[in-house]
């Protein structure tokens, strides 16, 4: 059951390098990451960016929406160790090929992006990945739009907040799975949970057997995931 789990890196590895930087990404992957997960939002001239919130305020020198910029204006500004925020063209040139799982969150929750499932898409689909992409989002819609444009995905709903009814859920919005911030026994084939930081969390949802967790610090969450596998078979 520890191995049926993947250990998503959370915007890469806030612990050690800025988050959603390409620098962070890069440690991932020289470390081994089963999986990264990282946040899509728009410019003004529609260029797909990575950056978690809506303004650049907290991550960057600047300040502002991320849509009152064209990327040219957007460029100008620093993550805290000198890098540009990436763009999603940067990021599928730096996983293109290698052994690692994706997370695509679109981040259209409190600004719906015009065609912002359009064009990740076609961008996602053209590229050299190993592995299919995993796409959610916290705006139901944005999945039900991206389904109609390409229904072969793997669509995965945020929330927070308790469901009534998940399987209801999964079935209506033609999900295939559920990415909730706490755990839902009985959905374990299905489910991805956010964001566990605390060891003792991920120890019960290890020996559960999630499809996946995501974590600020995926190093030590694999550290973990091997001793209880070494524990189980002893």
């Amino acid at each position: 059951m520890v191995m049926d789990t993947m250990v998503f890196a959370h915007r890469g590895i806030p612990v050690k390098e800025p988050e959603n930087s390409l620098s962070g990404f890069q440690y991932c992957l020289d470390h081994g990451a089963a999986g990264l997960e990282f946040d899509i939002h728009l410019t003004k001239d529609s260029i797909p960016v990575i950056m978690h919130d809506e303004k650049i305020d907290r991550t960057t020198d600047g300040s502002g929406l991320i849509n009152s910029y064209s990327y040219d204006q957007l460029s100008q500004f620093r993550l805290s160790n000198g890098e540009k925020i990436p763009t999603l063209d940067e990021f599928i040139d730096l996983v293109a090929g290698k052994d690692v799982w994706l997370n695509l969150e679109f981040k259209t929750n409190k600004i719906h992006y015009l065609g912002i499932e359009k064009i990740v898409l076609q961008k996602m689909n053209a590229a050299n990945l190993k592995h299919h992409v995993i796409y959610s989002s916290f705006n139901i819609d944005s999945l039900r739009v991206a389904r109609m444009l390409d229904e072969t995905q793997d669509y995965n709903f945020l929330f927070e907040k308790q469901l009534a009814d998940p399987a209801k859920t999964m079935k209506k919005e033609h999900l295939n799975g559920l990415h909730p911030g706490y755990y839902i026994p009985g959905f374990e084939d299905h489910e991805r949970i956010w964001t566990v930081d605390d060891q003792k969390e991920q120890a019960k949802l290890f020996q559960a057997g999630v499809a996946g967790i995501f974590t600020n610090d995926f190093i030590s969450a694999e550290k973990l995931k091997q001793q209880l596998l070494q524990e189980s078979i002893k």
